[in-house]
């Protein structure tokens, strides 16, 4: 007997859809797995035959022929074995085919009959509901997930047991309903910037990159205070609007990161180690998988220590700076995530790290420094917008310091600039585009003639002017003013330390 069972497959975190087709001939029992399946799939026949023994259901000894369709897509993971085992069941005649019909099915096979959970459920269940899927079956850990996406049934047995109840229309104890997880969670609270003393210009340069989106550098010695301020940004964001939590979810979906989670309910801040791989930064391996930058979308991507990073790894972030996207290419599909992260990064000024200190001498020579920050290249740091001295303070100024300014205080004002942003008709001043930096940061006379000084002397490229009015439009913003003013691009200038000639 042929049945064919719907399912899906991740590619990206778009989901594809798959015809599992099972058929029971005759011959010499066997079963045979075949379209384009990985070793983790062919493996699942042992897995659904032991799952569905222990189960109480025996497969009658014939031969077994199991295709995943479209036999061009390449397929991964452990998610069809219950697609798979529903299949089988219904070709041996334990379940009426017919109660497959407008079903998606996803999950994997314990050997007790368990179902377990699998990533990518978000992006399948949204591509479910736009195929009109009036429901859909998946582990009860991925409940939660699957019940965000409205629309259709979602269904968790957490076996192969309740699962045959479910196809028979027999009573079973319900696990999700959809809906049950649309309402976004709260903010997460973070690390406050109350706790940073002193550091006025670093503290500003931040409230402007979170105002604006902007990609920020700080740039000071060891102890500074750079990961410390860095580590405040998520709490001077806004929170993330409930579209921007479902395009966060699925691609923590498709890593499988989600852990039971319906919604990412905070901007994501990724801090990778500076030994991670160009795959783990920016995704691949394998199977495909979203890096650092991509598991950062709609938050945070903070390196410390800049330089210690491989430089083939750092020129990997160009492209993705720039499209908002990451696309890998392998030989057989190329697959899309989404990126749009602001980058945070924190580097020492010289290879002692003490350069311009007050507190401590540098001991290295010209050659050496230079030597040290050309492992930074200039088309990267075109891409960050503001980059920051973090002096070292003394005892005596640490100590009299009073407390800084609160986040939820800078908070305020940095949802304010992002709704002037969003009702000048784009999203964040960091993304402006050249038609519309002149519509809405058009300078007078005088700015032209100080931008004009500026980039002469500091030797900026044509992307680092734009970039300086970006930041000028945001710091307008925050001043609550339409027009750019010449003390706005004067203070966007100056936070443009890297460009300074060494001495």
């Amino acid at each position: 007997m042929f049945v064919r069972v719907a399912s899906a497959a991740v590619v990206g975190i778009e989901a594809a859809p798959i015809d599992v087709e099972v058929d029971i001939g005759v011959g010499l029992p066997c079963c045979s797995i075949v379209g384009l399946a990985d070793a983790g799939i062919r493996e699942g026949r042992l897995r659904i035959r032991g799952a569905l023994e222990n189960s109480g259901f025996k497969l009658p000894p014939r031969r077994i022929t199991v295709n995943l369709a479209p036999a061009d897509l390449r397929k991964d993971g452990a998610a069809f074995d219950v697609p798979i085992a529903v299949g089988m069941l219904a070709a041996a005649g334990v379940v009426d085919a017919s109660a497959l019909e407008g079903t998606l099915f996803v999950g994997e096979l314990a050997l007790d009959g368990t179902l377990r959970s699998v990533r990518g459920v978000l992006p399948i269940a949204a591509w479910a509901r736009g195929r009109g899927m009036r429901r859909i079956v998946v582990p009860p850990d991925n409940a939660s997930e699957a019940a965000v996406v409205a629309g259709h049934d979602v269904h968790a047995p957490p076996n192969i047991a309740a699962l045959v109840a479910l196809l028979r229309g027999q009573p079973w104890e319900e696990t999700a309903r959809a809906g049950a997880a649309e309402a976004r969670p709260a903010l997460v609270s973070a690390a406050d910037l109350t706790d940073v003393r002193g550091q006025e210009v670093p503290r500003r340069a931040l409230e402007i990159a979170a105002a604006g989106g902007h990609n920020l550098l700080f740039v000071g010695p060891p102890g500074a205070g750079k990961t410390m301020l860095a580590a405040r940004l998520p709490g001077i964001l806004p929170p993330l609007s409930f579209d921007e939590a479902l395009e966060t979810t699925m691609v923590y979906s498709t890593a499988g990161l989600l852990g039971g989670s319906a919604l990412v309910g905070a901007r994501p801040f990724r801090a990778p180690h500076h030994t991670v791989s160009s795959a783990g930064l920016v995704g691949g391996g394998p199977t495909v998988r979203p890096g650092e930058i991509s598991l950062a979308h709609n938050g945070v991507l903070f390196l410390d220590e800049l330089l210690e990073f491989p430089r083939h790894v750092l020129e990997m972030l160009r492209q993705p700076l720039e499209d908002r996207a990451v696309t890998i290419v392998r030989v057989r599909r190329g697959v899309t995530y989404p990126a749009d992260f602001m980058l945070i990064a924190a580097l020492n000024p010289c290879p002692c790290g003490h350069l311009g200190s007050t507190v401590r001498t540098c001991v290295c020579s010209t050659g050496a420094i230079g030597a040290y920050r050309s492992r930074l290249s200039g088309p990267l740091l075109d891409r960050i917008d503001l980059h920051v001295d973090v002096p070292a303070l003394p005892y005596r100024e640490l100590a009299h310091a009073e407390a800084g300014e609160s986040s939820a205080a800078i908070r305020t004002r940095v949802v304010a600039a992002r709704e002037r942003q969003q009702a000048r008709g784009h999203r964040w001043n960091a993304r402006l585009s050249s038609a519309e930096l002149r519509r809405v940061a058009a300078l007078d006379g005088a700015g032209h003639a100080l931008l004009e000084r500026a980039a002469g002397r500091l030797g900026l490229s044509a992307r680092a002017i734009t970039r300086v009015r970006r930041v000028a439009r945001t710091i307008a913003d925050l001043s609550a003013s339409d027009a750019i003013a010449t003390r706005h691009l004067a203070e966007a200038l100056q936070y443009r330390v890297l460009d300074q000639p060494t001495t």
